[in-house]
């Protein structure tokens, strides 16, 4: 792959080495790019960001930030973080969770995430609106691999989250329960989020929190 600046395609999975992803990412035209490494393939995410999008990523955050006050589950959230296992795939989810006792292994610094040195997280978020093909298909192998404990895709046009458990000898599994967080069912968390587009936050947080706080 030459000349990186003019000739990348954005949005889609391209073939490169692992030094041409670096270099990618570097560039300042990508500076606000969610960047994807997997398989000798990079994804650059430049596509505008739209209302639907936002809302349900930061209605989905609050969610699972309510529940663990509910029920006492330390929580430790991360925003865009990149997690990377160095020459061989990175990601850039969402949203990130390290639950529990493992909010004290949680990384810290300016850095991106080495996980030859970090755990990875115990959840993984991701919310498509346009990419939801990618997020239940190559991204769903990717976090595999990166061996999180659970992964979740909201459909942003469906109100729906698509949740799966990694499994430790390899692959996923859907699930209609989490299981780093116990008790949280997903169907709760899609009611939230149509509950949301005919009401404000404020009203959606104050109905969920009273249902776990019961």
């Amino acid at each position: 792959m030459n000349e990186l600046k003019t000739q990348l395609p954005t949005d889609t999975w391209v073939d490169c080495t692992w030094e041409e992803f670096i270099q990618a990412t570097t560039q300042p035209e990508y500076a606000k790019a969610k960047c994807y490494y997997y398989n000798g393939q990079l994804r650059l995410e430049m596509s505008p960001v739209g209302t639907n999008h936002s809302l349900d990523n930061g209605l989905i955050v609050l969610l699972v930030n309510l529940f663990g006050i509910a029920k006492g589950i330390p929580l430790k959230l991360l925003i865009n973080c990149s997690y990377r296992q160095p020459g061989i795939k990175e990601a850039q989810p969402d949203a990130s969770y390290y639950v529990g006792e493992r909010v004290t292994s949680a990384p810290t610094g300016s850095s991106v995430v080495n996980l030859e040195f970090n755990p990875p997280p115990d959840l993984v978020i991701e919310v498509a609106d346009t990419s939801l093909t990618d997020d239940i298909g190559q991204k769903r192998l990717l976090y595999e691999d990166l061996a999180v404990g659970e992964y979740w895709v909201v459909d942003v046009n469906k109100a729906q989250v698509i949740a799966f458990k990694i499994l430790s000898n390899g692959g996923s599994q859907r699930i209609s329960e989490s299981s780093v967080l116990p008790g949280l069912a997903i169907t709760r968390l899609e009611e939230g989020l149509q509950r949301s587009r005919d009401t404000d936050n404020t009203t959606v947080a104050a109905w969920f929190l009273q249902a776990f706080s019961q």
